[in-house]
């Protein structure tokens, strides 16, 4: 994998890829005053203060899940996530929230209100007790600093970045359009974009015209360009889907097809370019190209594939809400991160975060 930086652009946070791998690396003994778990909250800060410091971006969004399974996926392919499952009661009604974004009982920090209500077993993500309570906190303190996050319902976190990368370095009307050459009013594309993730889907956005790098967590933020995707799988990065839903991710409960290894869906992508052609090819009646076996395989997976490849697919137009991404020279509520990082045990944090915004910027 590539080691390189760069400055302007746009960087896109896989937020709770981001916070889940925070809580597990970050000893628990970090605590408010009060003994509240925050190393979710700090780890997740400091990665922010680093990543903001080495790459100088113009831009920066935070994005979670507005539905962490959402139903078209389920749909298709119901095995989909379905070992994180966990089911909770929750006051009959209340859609269940989305771990990343606060609760109608959670958006302040102090927590819910008291008091009984009906409750109803509803579907969520399997969340630790000890990671719950420090979401609100991470809305909470990058709200103060005036860090964009977003969310759509219905859609991932990894489809609020797909549609930004895909969007944002043509221009628009409000910094985020079509490709269609609008103009940007806050002066343009200026660099890359950059994604920090630890979720191989996102591979599948990189592309090096843009360009659109992956800085993956599991291997220290290492750039991941189209050289890093096709040295470690044999394919290029917009082929990287298609990879997965042949070969299977165990992670995403997807099975893949019975028989079809990495290299023979590297060969198979290689050859006819994308999962869409090899399926046409085979329904055409097409030998060449099939290695041994193949063919037969695809064939009983068919069912399968036809719905994998929907699933795995990064959705690179959702309906996203007003944004304005600048990122911040100084925190937007000085006063109210003052607040917080006393009530949380987080002074550190966010001085080293204020710093970073600081030098960004130029100062």
């Amino acid at each position: 994998m590539s080691d390189v930086s760069t400055g302007g652009g746009l960087v896109l946070l896989d937020t709770p890829s981001l916070y889940f791998r925070a809580f597990y690396g970050v000893p628990r003994s970090v605590t408010a005053p009060d003994g509240t778990p925050v190393n979710a909250v700090r780890g997740l800060l400091d990665v922010l203060a680093r990543q903001i410091v080495e790459l100088r971006p113009r831009h920066l969004v935070c994005c979670f899940d507005g539905d962490w399974r959402p139903a078209f996926r389920v749909e298709l392919v119901p095995s989909y996530k379905a070992h994180r499952v966990a089911e909770v009661l929750d006051p009959a009604g209340a859609a269940p929230a989305a771990p990343g974004s606060a609760s109608p009982a959670a958006t302040d920090p102090a927590g819910p209100p008291d008091g009984d209500a009906a409750v109803a077993a509803v579907q969520v993500e399997e969340v630790p007790d000890e990671l719950s309570p420090q979401l609100p906190v991470i809305d909470a303190m990058l709200d103060a600093f005036g860090i964009a996050r977003v969310e759509v319902a219905g859609f991932e976190a990894d489809d609020v970045i797909g549609t930004l990368a895909t969007r944002y370095p043509y221009g628009a009307e409000d910094g985020w359009a079509a490709r269609d050459g609008a103009a940007d009013p806050v002066g343009g594309f200026t660099g890359p974009v950059e994604i920090l993730t630890g979720d191989r889907d996102l591979f599948q956005l990189v592309r090096d015209d843009v360009p659109v790098r992956v800085r993956y967590t599991v291997d220290k933020f290492a750039v991941v360009d189209e050289a890093a995707v096709t040295a470690r799988y044999g394919v290029p990065g917009r082929a990287y889907g298609d990879f997965a839903v042949l070969r299977g991710d165990p992670s995403d409960g997807l099975p893949g097809v019975a028989g079809i290894g990495a290299k023979t869906a590297a060969a198979l992508l290689n050859r006819f370019g994308s999962l869409d052609a090899a399926l046409a090819a085979l329904d055409a009646g097409q030998v060449d190209g099939f290695a041994a076996g193949a063919r037969r395989r695809l064939e009983a997976a068919r069912d399968y594939l036809d719905s994998a490849r929907i699933v795995v697919r990064v959705v690179p137009d959702v309906p996203l809400p007003p944004l304005r991404a600048e990122l911040p020279a100084a925190p937007a509520d000085p006063e109210r991160v003052a607040e917080l990082a006393a009530r949380w045990g987080l002074a550190g944090s966010a001085t080293r975060l204020v710093r970073a915004l600081a030098a960004a910027a130029g100062g």
